[in-house]
């Protein structure tokens, strides 16, 4: 029988492997349903890397099986093996290809990271909330000094996943303050007032979420938006997405930050633009209610189970609990 060439074996090989992992890299079910508008562009990502990474595994792998059988020492053959001592060819190939394989993954990873936003933070907000041209800032440490007219504005930098560029410049449609605190989460929405233990925006929404912590470095990770963001001491983050899908997220730290870290743990409630202003409302109305008592109390009179009442019940954590973690 004919022997079949090797360009033929190679070229039908080549397009088995090709076909498996491209049929892999494009169906598999290993991350979470996708929530936000960033999540696509990160799966897209993944899902190249998938591609790669099985058509890599099954010519590796399959080039070591083949070697097994073939080179295998048949029974009775104690001579040595060919004195092969190198092959330039080949060693440039393998050398090469990996190197073409991680430089498109880099510069495709850049643009995915500037279609999320992760070169838009940086801009400062000024005490008025003037932006001005970087022309005519000054950096020193974390704070920027800018002029404008007879004014010298002085404001700290800000970092994170902020605004996709073509919308670089755009106010967010909903603006959220987050604070990471051991061992919890506290939202707080400046334009009401309102404190909650959740995080409620609404579908299709530019949020976003202006990050802090209060002791140690946390990380606010929701898995289905695929965003991550460190809330860090002294430093001002931001993290900007657009939920699209209505539904209820937790909320991860992802970021040893002590004892209780695996409990710190919350959710955000995507809502339809009807029940959040419906949410929106009920909370107001909650806020104005017990804003007397509010005024009227003194926080050094209180002891730190009474001042931690409002937030723990949001949270569903008793006060005391909270009381001895801040401790």
């Amino acid at each position: 029988m004919k022997q079949i060439p090797a360009p033929l074996w190679t070229l039908t090989i080549g397009v088995v492997v090709t076909l498996i992992s491209l049929w892999l890299g494009f169906n598999n079910d290993w991350l979470p349903e996708q929530a936000s508008a960033q999540s696509v562009l990160v799966d897209n990502f993944f899902n190249v890397m998938v591609v790669i990474g099985t058509a890599l595994f099954l010519v590796v792998e399959g080039t070591i099986v083949y070697c097994m059988i073939q080179f295998r020492r048949r029974k009775g053959d104690d001579t040595d093996g060919l004195p092969i001592e190198g092959n330039l060819p080949l060693e440039a190939f393998w050398t090469a290809i990996p190197a073409v394989i991680v430089i498109g993954l880099g510069i495709y990873s850049v643009q995915i990271f500037q279609d999320m936003g992760g070169f838009t933070p940086g801009d400062a907000v000024y005490d008025h909330g003037t932006r001005l041209a970087h022309s005519s800032e000054v950096t020193v440490g974390d704070f920027t000094q800018a002029e404008e007219g007879d004014e010298t504005l002085l404001a700290k930098a800000v970092y994170g996943i902020g605004a996709p560029l073509e919308k670089e410049g755009q106010s967010a449609d909903f603006e959220v303050n987050v604070a990471g605190m051991q061992y919890a989460w506290i939202f707080t929405y400046p334009e009401t007032g309102i404190v909650d233990g959740e995080l409620h925006v609404p579908v299709n929404a530019d949020v976003k979420l202006n990050i802090s912590a209060n002791d140690v470095i946390h990380s606010f990770w929701v898995p289905q938006f695929r965003l991550k963001q460190d809330a860090i001491p002294g430093k001002n983050t931001e993290l900007r997405f657009v939920a699209t899908k209505v539904g209820t997220y937790p909320v991860v730290c992802a970021e040893l930050c002590g004892g209780y870290h695996g409990a710190m743990r919350t959710q955000v409630i995507v809502h339809n633009p009807s029940d959040f202003n419906n949410w929106l409302e009920q909370r107001t109305a909650q806020a104005d209610t017990g804003a007397h008592e509010a005024i009227a109390a003194n926080p050094a009179d209180l002891s730190d189970e009474e001042y931690l009442a409002p937030y723990s019940n949001d949270i569903g954590i008793e006060p005391n609990l909270i009381a001895h973690l801040s401790e």
